[in-house]
Protein backbone atom coordinates (compact mmCIF):
# COMPACT_ATOMS: atom_id res chain seq x y z
CA UNK A 1 0.00 0.00 0.00
CA UNK A 2 1.22 3.21 -0.59
CA UNK A 3 1.47 6.30 1.81
CA UNK A 4 0.67 9.76 1.05
CA UNK A 5 3.15 12.27 1.96
CA UNK A 6 1.92 14.84 4.04
CA UNK A 7 5.33 16.79 4.21
CA UNK A 8 5.31 20.70 3.17
CA UNK A 9 7.14 23.50 4.70
CA UNK A 10 5.41 25.76 7.36
CA UNK A 11 4.91 28.44 4.77
CA UNK A 12 3.77 26.25 2.20
CA UNK A 13 1.06 25.41 4.82
CA UNK A 14 0.65 28.70 5.99
CA UNK A 15 -0.27 29.37 2.13
CA UNK A 16 -2.52 26.38 1.67
CA UNK A 17 -4.60 27.32 5.18
CA UNK A 18 -5.39 31.07 3.28
CA UNK A 19 -6.17 28.96 0.34
CA UNK A 20 -8.77 27.18 1.94
CA UNK A 21 -10.20 30.44 3.73
CA UNK A 22 -10.42 31.87 0.33
CA UNK A 23 -12.31 28.67 -1.22
CA UNK A 24 -13.70 27.22 1.61
CA UNK A 25 -17.89 29.17 1.47
CA UNK A 26 -18.09 27.73 -2.07
CA UNK A 27 -16.35 24.53 -2.08
CA UNK A 28 -18.49 23.58 1.03
CA UNK A 29 -21.11 21.79 -0.51
CA UNK A 30 -18.46 19.51 -1.69
CA UNK A 31 -16.24 18.62 1.24
CA UNK A 32 -17.17 17.77 4.76
CA UNK A 33 -14.84 20.35 6.55
CA UNK A 34 -12.34 22.83 5.68
CA UNK A 35 -9.54 20.13 7.14
CA UNK A 36 -10.69 17.90 3.87
CA UNK A 37 -9.82 20.58 1.65
CA UNK A 38 -6.74 21.23 2.68
CA UNK A 39 -5.86 18.21 2.92
CA UNK A 40 -6.46 17.45 -0.86
CA UNK A 41 -4.43 20.48 -1.93
CA UNK A 42 -1.52 19.19 0.86
CA UNK A 43 -1.77 15.95 -0.81
CA UNK A 44 -1.11 16.92 -4.76
CA UNK A 45 1.31 19.90 -3.78
CA UNK A 46 3.26 17.09 -1.39
CA UNK A 47 3.19 13.82 -3.68
CA UNK A 48 4.83 14.30 -6.81
CA UNK A 49 2.52 17.69 -8.34
CA UNK A 50 3.98 20.26 -6.40
CA UNK A 51 1.57 23.74 -7.05
CA UNK A 52 2.56 27.63 -7.11
CA UNK A 53 0.36 28.45 -3.99
CA UNK A 54 1.08 31.89 -3.92
CA UNK A 55 0.10 32.32 -7.62
CA UNK A 56 -2.77 29.98 -6.60
CA UNK A 57 -3.67 32.17 -3.70
CA UNK A 58 -3.50 35.78 -5.72
CA UNK A 59 -5.25 33.92 -8.94
CA UNK A 60 -8.99 35.30 -10.37
CA UNK A 61 -11.44 33.26 -9.34
CA UNK A 62 -11.99 31.53 -12.20
CA UNK A 63 -8.19 30.19 -12.46
CA UNK A 64 -8.59 29.60 -8.92
CA UNK A 65 -11.46 27.53 -8.98
CA UNK A 66 -10.60 25.60 -12.14
CA UNK A 67 -7.31 24.32 -10.10
CA UNK A 68 -9.33 23.30 -7.11
CA UNK A 69 -12.48 21.40 -8.40
CA UNK A 70 -10.10 19.62 -10.43
CA UNK A 71 -8.25 18.81 -7.73
CA UNK A 72 -11.40 17.47 -6.34
CA UNK A 73 -12.54 15.11 -9.30
CA UNK A 74 -9.02 13.83 -10.54
CA UNK A 75 -7.18 13.32 -6.89
CA UNK A 76 -6.46 10.27 -6.38
CA UNK A 77 -7.28 9.73 -2.31
CA UNK A 78 -5.12 6.59 -1.82
CA UNK A 79 -1.86 8.06 -3.45
CA UNK A 80 -2.09 11.57 -3.69
CA UNK A 81 -1.47 11.75 -7.31
CA UNK A 82 -3.48 13.04 -9.81
CA UNK A 83 -5.26 11.40 -12.43
CA UNK A 84 -7.12 11.57 -15.52
CA UNK A 85 -4.11 13.45 -17.13
CA UNK A 86 -5.39 16.29 -15.13
CA UNK A 87 -2.92 18.90 -14.42
CA UNK A 88 -3.46 22.34 -12.18
CA UNK A 89 -2.86 25.51 -14.68
CA UNK A 90 -0.82 26.49 -11.20
CA UNK A 91 1.38 23.76 -10.74
CA UNK A 92 5.43 24.03 -10.81
CA UNK A 93 7.07 23.78 -14.03
CA UNK A 94 8.60 20.57 -14.98
CA UNK A 95 12.62 19.94 -14.81
CA UNK A 96 14.49 20.84 -18.61
CA UNK A 97 15.18 16.87 -18.26
CA UNK A 98 11.33 15.99 -18.28
CA UNK A 99 10.72 18.90 -20.97
CA UNK A 100 13.21 16.98 -23.42
CA UNK A 101 11.44 13.65 -22.48
CA UNK A 102 7.94 14.96 -23.52
CA UNK A 103 9.54 16.90 -27.01
CA UNK A 104 11.29 13.64 -27.58
CA UNK A 105 7.77 12.03 -27.25
CA UNK A 106 6.03 14.50 -29.26
CA UNK A 107 8.67 14.12 -31.82
CA UNK A 108 8.66 10.43 -32.15
CA UNK A 109 4.84 10.17 -31.94
CA UNK A 110 4.47 12.89 -35.56
CA UNK A 111 6.58 10.12 -37.35
CA UNK A 112 4.31 6.96 -36.38
CA UNK A 113 1.70 6.54 -38.85
CA UNK A 114 -1.91 4.77 -37.90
Amino acid sequence: MVEINWGVTLEDARVINKIVKRAWETMKPYYKTPLDLNMDITAVHANGNPLRLKDLLAADDFNFFHDLFGIRKHLNRKSGKLKGFFSPRFCKPISKLEKAYYKSVRKNRKGVQA
